[in-house]
């Protein structure tokens, strides 16, 4: 990687954002240091969410720039903001501080800007430990999109400086979902958001609990209903129809075992709760079916990926609720984390 001297204009700025991610940041920040080169001068630039760990310490100790920032609500937009705004790039790579960068991903995808209209390319996340629990084997093919022109990016993304100047950033005040929210004021602008076919970062998700799976649904939850709303009205509404299907779908789930319940009372019989137990299956299995491009040649994670899409509904309906909730009451929630 070249440095930076009085000599080079900083092509590349990366911003990594973290709070408390111990030994994954040190890895995450090394994974950036020796990176395949990209073309010209790169900068680092850590920005801690007030962590308890030594983060910081290590942070500098590493040689990134760091920034603290300590706001009442902390949020990951408030962090990729602040990073940016102190950068100097021409492009700005931002990754979260539990991802590992691939060394090629920033050399081989910084050609695809030649075209002026492209304003964010990201490529695949994948899980590093999949092998770690079955939430980690489950929710690592969540990462896994079709490559071509997309609605929106994650949250590790090479995005071009001045497009986000145009657009002024993040929005602060979303807890989650800020990622998507800014990608349609980008195409708002007549800009495309790319998904290339090369992978681009791992990712520690380290969920070994229920609790954890709960809770990152729920802030889906949240997200989906936050930026359906503040997006309805615009040239690119953003899941509208999925928080509305959510209702649907999560009231069905949680209906029909009530049902067999009760008809397995009324009838004497365990056949309504079989029936249901066969529905619910034969619903995961046609999703399975559907996303087999994901993980051919693995039934079985197909079969539990199935039933992680509908089992999720219902926690992200209740997420749903408590953004509703939130606003009714005009109450400003605190980031939820799952880890």
């Amino acid at each position: 990687m070249k440095p930076i001297s009085s000599l080079h204009t900083i092509l590349l700025s990366v911003v990594v954002i973290g709070r408390n991610e111990g030994e994954r940041l040190v890895r995450c920040l090394h994974s950036v240091q020796t990176m395949h080169e990209p073309g010209g001068a790169v900068e680092i630039i850590y920005v801690d969410s007030n962590s308890r760990d030594n983060s910081v310490k290590n942070a500098q100790e590493i040689g990134a720039k760091v920034i603290e920032v300590r706001p009442e609500r902390p949020s990951a937009a408030l962090g990729r903001n602040a990073g940016w705004r102190e950068s100097q790039g021409e492009y700005v790579l931002f990754l979260d501080g539990d991802t590992v960068l691939h060394a090629d991903f920033v050399a081989q995808s910084l050609g695809e800007f030649s075209d002026p209209k492209v304003a964010v390319v990201w490529g695949h996340r994948r899980e590093i430990h999949p092998e770690q629990s079955l939430f980690n084997r489950v929710l690592d093919l969540d990462w896994i999109y079709p490559p071509g022109p997309s609605e929106f990016c994650g949250g590790d993304a090479i995005m071009r400086r001045t497009v986000l100047e145009q657009v002024d950033g993040f929005d602060a005040s979303l807890i989650a979902g800020e990622e998507p929210e800014l990608c349609q004021r980008i195409r708002t602008l007549g800009y495309s958001i790319l998904h290339v076919d090369r992978p681009m970062t791992g990712h520690d998700l380290a969920m070994t609990g229920w609790a954890a799976y709960w809770r990152r649904a729920f802030r889906a939850g949240y997200a989906y209903a936050d930026v359906a709303d503040r997006l309805k009205d615009g040239p690119f509404p953003l899941w509208v129809r999925e928080a509305k299907r959510n209702w649907i779908h999560a009231m069905v789930l949680l209906g029909l075992p009530m049902s067999g319940v009760f008809a397995g009372f009324a009838f004497g019989s365990w056949w309504p709760l079989v029936l249901v137990t066969v529905s619910l299956g034969g619903l995961a299995i046609r999703t399975a079916v559907k996303v087999r491009w994901k993980a051919r040649g693995n039934p079985l994670t197909l079969l539990l990926y199935g039933i992680h899409s509908h089992l999720q509904q219902i926690p992200i309906c209740f997420g749903q609720i408590a953004w509703m909730r939130d606003r009714r009451n005009r109450q400003k929630r605190l980031l939820i984390e799952y880890k």
